[in-house]
């Protein structure tokens, strides 16, 4: 999963983007409303968290901007002002669901995570593949019921994969939604990934459940779901 965060607070920023990667999100950060919307409308991201005061252009007309470019994206505003109008007028913008600053970073996890639930990005917290599980919340993956330990990227690739299941998901595909903006389309860095997850689950299971399909990417193929 993809987020765009959008706070001119840098310190902030910096913050949250620590903490969303510890808990295997992908995270660019920028700094104005302008950058914001110009991101955004790149439609790349699973999530973006706007803040609403902010240089350039402010939260609520980036939001009704992304809107009126069919843009789709969940959007979780963030405000420093706690009043009926800010809340209103945010939500009549387009945005889905509302933050008011201070808060703790395990309620902003908390709303990320039912943001994307119930707009239909994760469609459940347990995914299965034949007798592989893996659990959104606790972050658990196991064969069997036995504990599967994975990096936090490792993590977040398999989630992917297994969000689409028998799919073939091309190494683009990988970076866009595992990676965040400065990473480096010329690495190998997705087969080597791959590797290690095959590493760590076939011997496991005994047999391989990523298939590489030559010249397009990758499947996880999987008999039940």
């Amino acid at each position: 999963m993809r987020i765009l965060v959008v706070d001119d607070d840098q310190r902030l920023c910096d913050t949250l983007k620590r903490g969303l990667v510890e808990n295997s999100y992908a995270v660019d950060c920028v700094y104005d409303g302008e950058q914001g919307e110009i991101y955004g409308a790149e439609d790349l991201y699973d999530l973006i968290i706007l803040d609403i005061m902010m240089p350039k252009k402010n939260g609520i007309e980036v939001c009704q901007n992304l809107r009126a470019k069919n843009i789709d994206t969940p959007i979780l505003m963030l405000t420093a002002k706690d009043t009926v109008e800010d809340l209103v007028r945010g939500l009549d913008t387009g945005a889905d669901d509302y933050l008011i600053k201070p808060f703790s970073f395990s309620e902003l996890l908390a709303r990320v995570r039912t943001l994307l639930r119930r707009l239909g990005q994760p469609r459940a917290i347990e995914l299965k593949a034949d007798d592989l599980t893996l659990n959104t919340v606790t972050r658990e993956v196991c064969w069997q019921q036995k504990q599967i330990n994975l990096t936090s990227k490792e993590y977040a690739i398999l989630e992917y994969l297994m969000r689409q299941p028998n799919a073939v998901i091309s190494r683009i595909m990988i970076e866009e939604h595992i990676w965040d903006d400065n990473f480096d389309s010329l690495s190998n860095l997705v087969d080597v990934y791959i590797r290690r997850l095959r590493q760590k689950i076939d011997p496991v299971r005994g047999k391989e459940i990523i298939e590489t399909v030559r010249g397009a990417g990758y499947r996880l193929r999987v008999k039940s779901l």
